[in-house]
């Protein structure tokens, strides 16, 4: 296979995954809206569904780019972040809305951390300016979301607001992901 079909390749299962990800983070915006201004059961289900879609995604990129020889140590340091993050997530939906914003914005900053060395190493791939800045932005959310956590009262719905953004980025890299998806 040469270089450029591996490229092709990587970045066509790239682009699927992101669109993916792009879907899965507005319905699940939608969904925490409707019902996050409490942490009822379901809030807390939606909480950690969050970070347990994020290890399915980094087992897709995973399998879809390992011969690629990207970033294999980083993808499982995601899933194991994100993985810690749901159980966290779990726990701290017992304790109140200060608890989870403390877990959710540990977990933006680590994972966004990962999100943007894994940018920054694939950025021959094209379209990958955009995690970039997400993961950058990811790191800053998350101090935002530990401050809050200590100030005025939350909800758990201002994460929607998080995932919207998040999936706005996903969507866009996908949109610049077709130039190397199509071998050019």
């Amino acid at each position: 296979m040469s270089t450029t079909t591996s490229t092709a390749s990587v970045a066509l299962s790239l682009r699927k995954l992101y669109f993916l990800r792009f879907g899965f983070a507005v319905v699940w915006a939608l969904a925490i809206f409707s019902v996050g201004s409490s942490l009822s059961p379901l809030a807390a289900t939606l909480l950690v569904l969050y970070p347990l879609f994020d290890v399915a995604a980094a087992i897709v990129d995973l399998r879809s780019t390992r011969t690629s020889g990207s970033s294999v140590a980083l993808l499982y340091a995601n899933m194991a972040l994100s993985l810690a993050a749901a159980v966290g997530l779990a726990i701290a939906a017992t304790s109140g809305t200060p608890a989870v914003l403390t877990v959710w914005g540990a977990w933006s900053i680590t994972a966004g951390l990962v999100q943007l060395v894994v940018g920054i190493r694939r950025r021959a791939l094209g379209g990958q300016w955009i995690m970039i800045i997400s993961g950058g932005l990811s790191v800053l959310v998350g101090g935002a979301f530990i401050a809050m956590a200590a100030g005025a009262p939350a909800s758990v719905a201002s994460l929607g607001g998080y995932a919207t953004l998040g999936g706005v980025f996903f969507l866009i890299s996908a949109l610049r992901l077709n130039r190397a998806a199509k071998g050019l």
